[in-house]
């Protein structure tokens, strides 16, 4: 493993993990809800009454985000290096696993964890299992990038 030290940036990345944090902390403090984003979009595609308004908030959010930040700088560059098709497999993937593990990494993994839910530390165990046994055989097994 290497560490591309040119585009480092604790700084940044740690002020991103204190937004997050505080962003789920408001959410839960002022709504009583858990910012899991598949939840937050699972209960948009079966809307109940008195309870999209503060969805559609969170997920416009979402896409207001980027916008402001092209407002104020450029996005920095991305670069994808595999196939359309092998990225929707991916997200049709973990769409699936998010069903079965009735959560996402943002539910499990932020709120789930900072709760010290069971349910969550066990499904944010398997999502990190199952992402290091993936990158294993990927990069071992069928000998892709190191």
């Amino acid at each position: 493993m290497r560490i591309d030290w040119l585009h480092f940036t604790p700084w940044a990345s740690l002020a991103g993990g204190i937004l997050i944090g505080l962003a789920t902390a408001l959410l839960l403090l002022a709504n009583g809800r858990v910012a899991g984003i598949s939840g937050i979009l699972g209960g948009l595609l079966r809307p109940a009454r008195g309870d999209v308004a503060w969805r559609v908030a969170f997920v416009g959010g979402l896409f207001l985000a980027p916008v402001v930040w092209l407002a104020l700088r450029a996005m920095p560059p991305a670069q994808i290096d595999h196939s359309p098709v092998l990225l929707a497999a991916g997200g049709l993937l973990v769409g699936i696993g998010t069903r079965f593990g009735s959560g996402c990494t943002s539910g499990h993994g932020v709120c789930g964890i900072a709760r010290l839910s069971p349910r969550s530390l066990l499904a944010t165990a398997c999502f990190i299992g199952a992402g290091v046994a993936t990158v294993f055989v990927v990069r071992h097994v069928f000998g892709g990038a190191p």
